[in-house]
């Protein structure tokens, strides 16, 4: 089955089967843009604990499910080149590194 990706990460194996157990995710997902679906991906791939990211792709179910398009209170999309990160989400991130 072919599930859509990001616009620059790839869809993980966890996230991929996740959504394909759960029908009308996985179509709450395929409405959802490139770079939409890049956030959610991002959002779980980047978490350092294992636990963490088998919450994370539980909650991009259950959060789709919701109605939610975008994960909540998050920076965003570190990883894409296409676009310079804001002034707020560097100050945030250089804290980040303090701690």
């Amino acid at each position: 089955m072919v599930i859509s990706s990001g616009t620059v990460h790839n869809l993980p194996s966890d996230l991929k089967k996740a959504l394909s157990s759960n029908k009308s995710a996985l179509a709450k997902w395929e409405s959802l843009t490139p770079l939409a679906r890049n956030e959610w991906i991002c959002w779980t791939i980047s978490v350092k604990k294992k636990e963490t990211r088998e919450d994370h792709v539980d909650r991009v179910v259950s959060e789709l499910n919701d109605g939610m398009r975008r994960p909540c209170c998050w920076l965003g999309c570190i990883h894409r080149k296409d676009k310079e990160i804001s002034p707020s989400v560097k100050g945030i991130l250089s804290k980040r590194k303090k701690s």
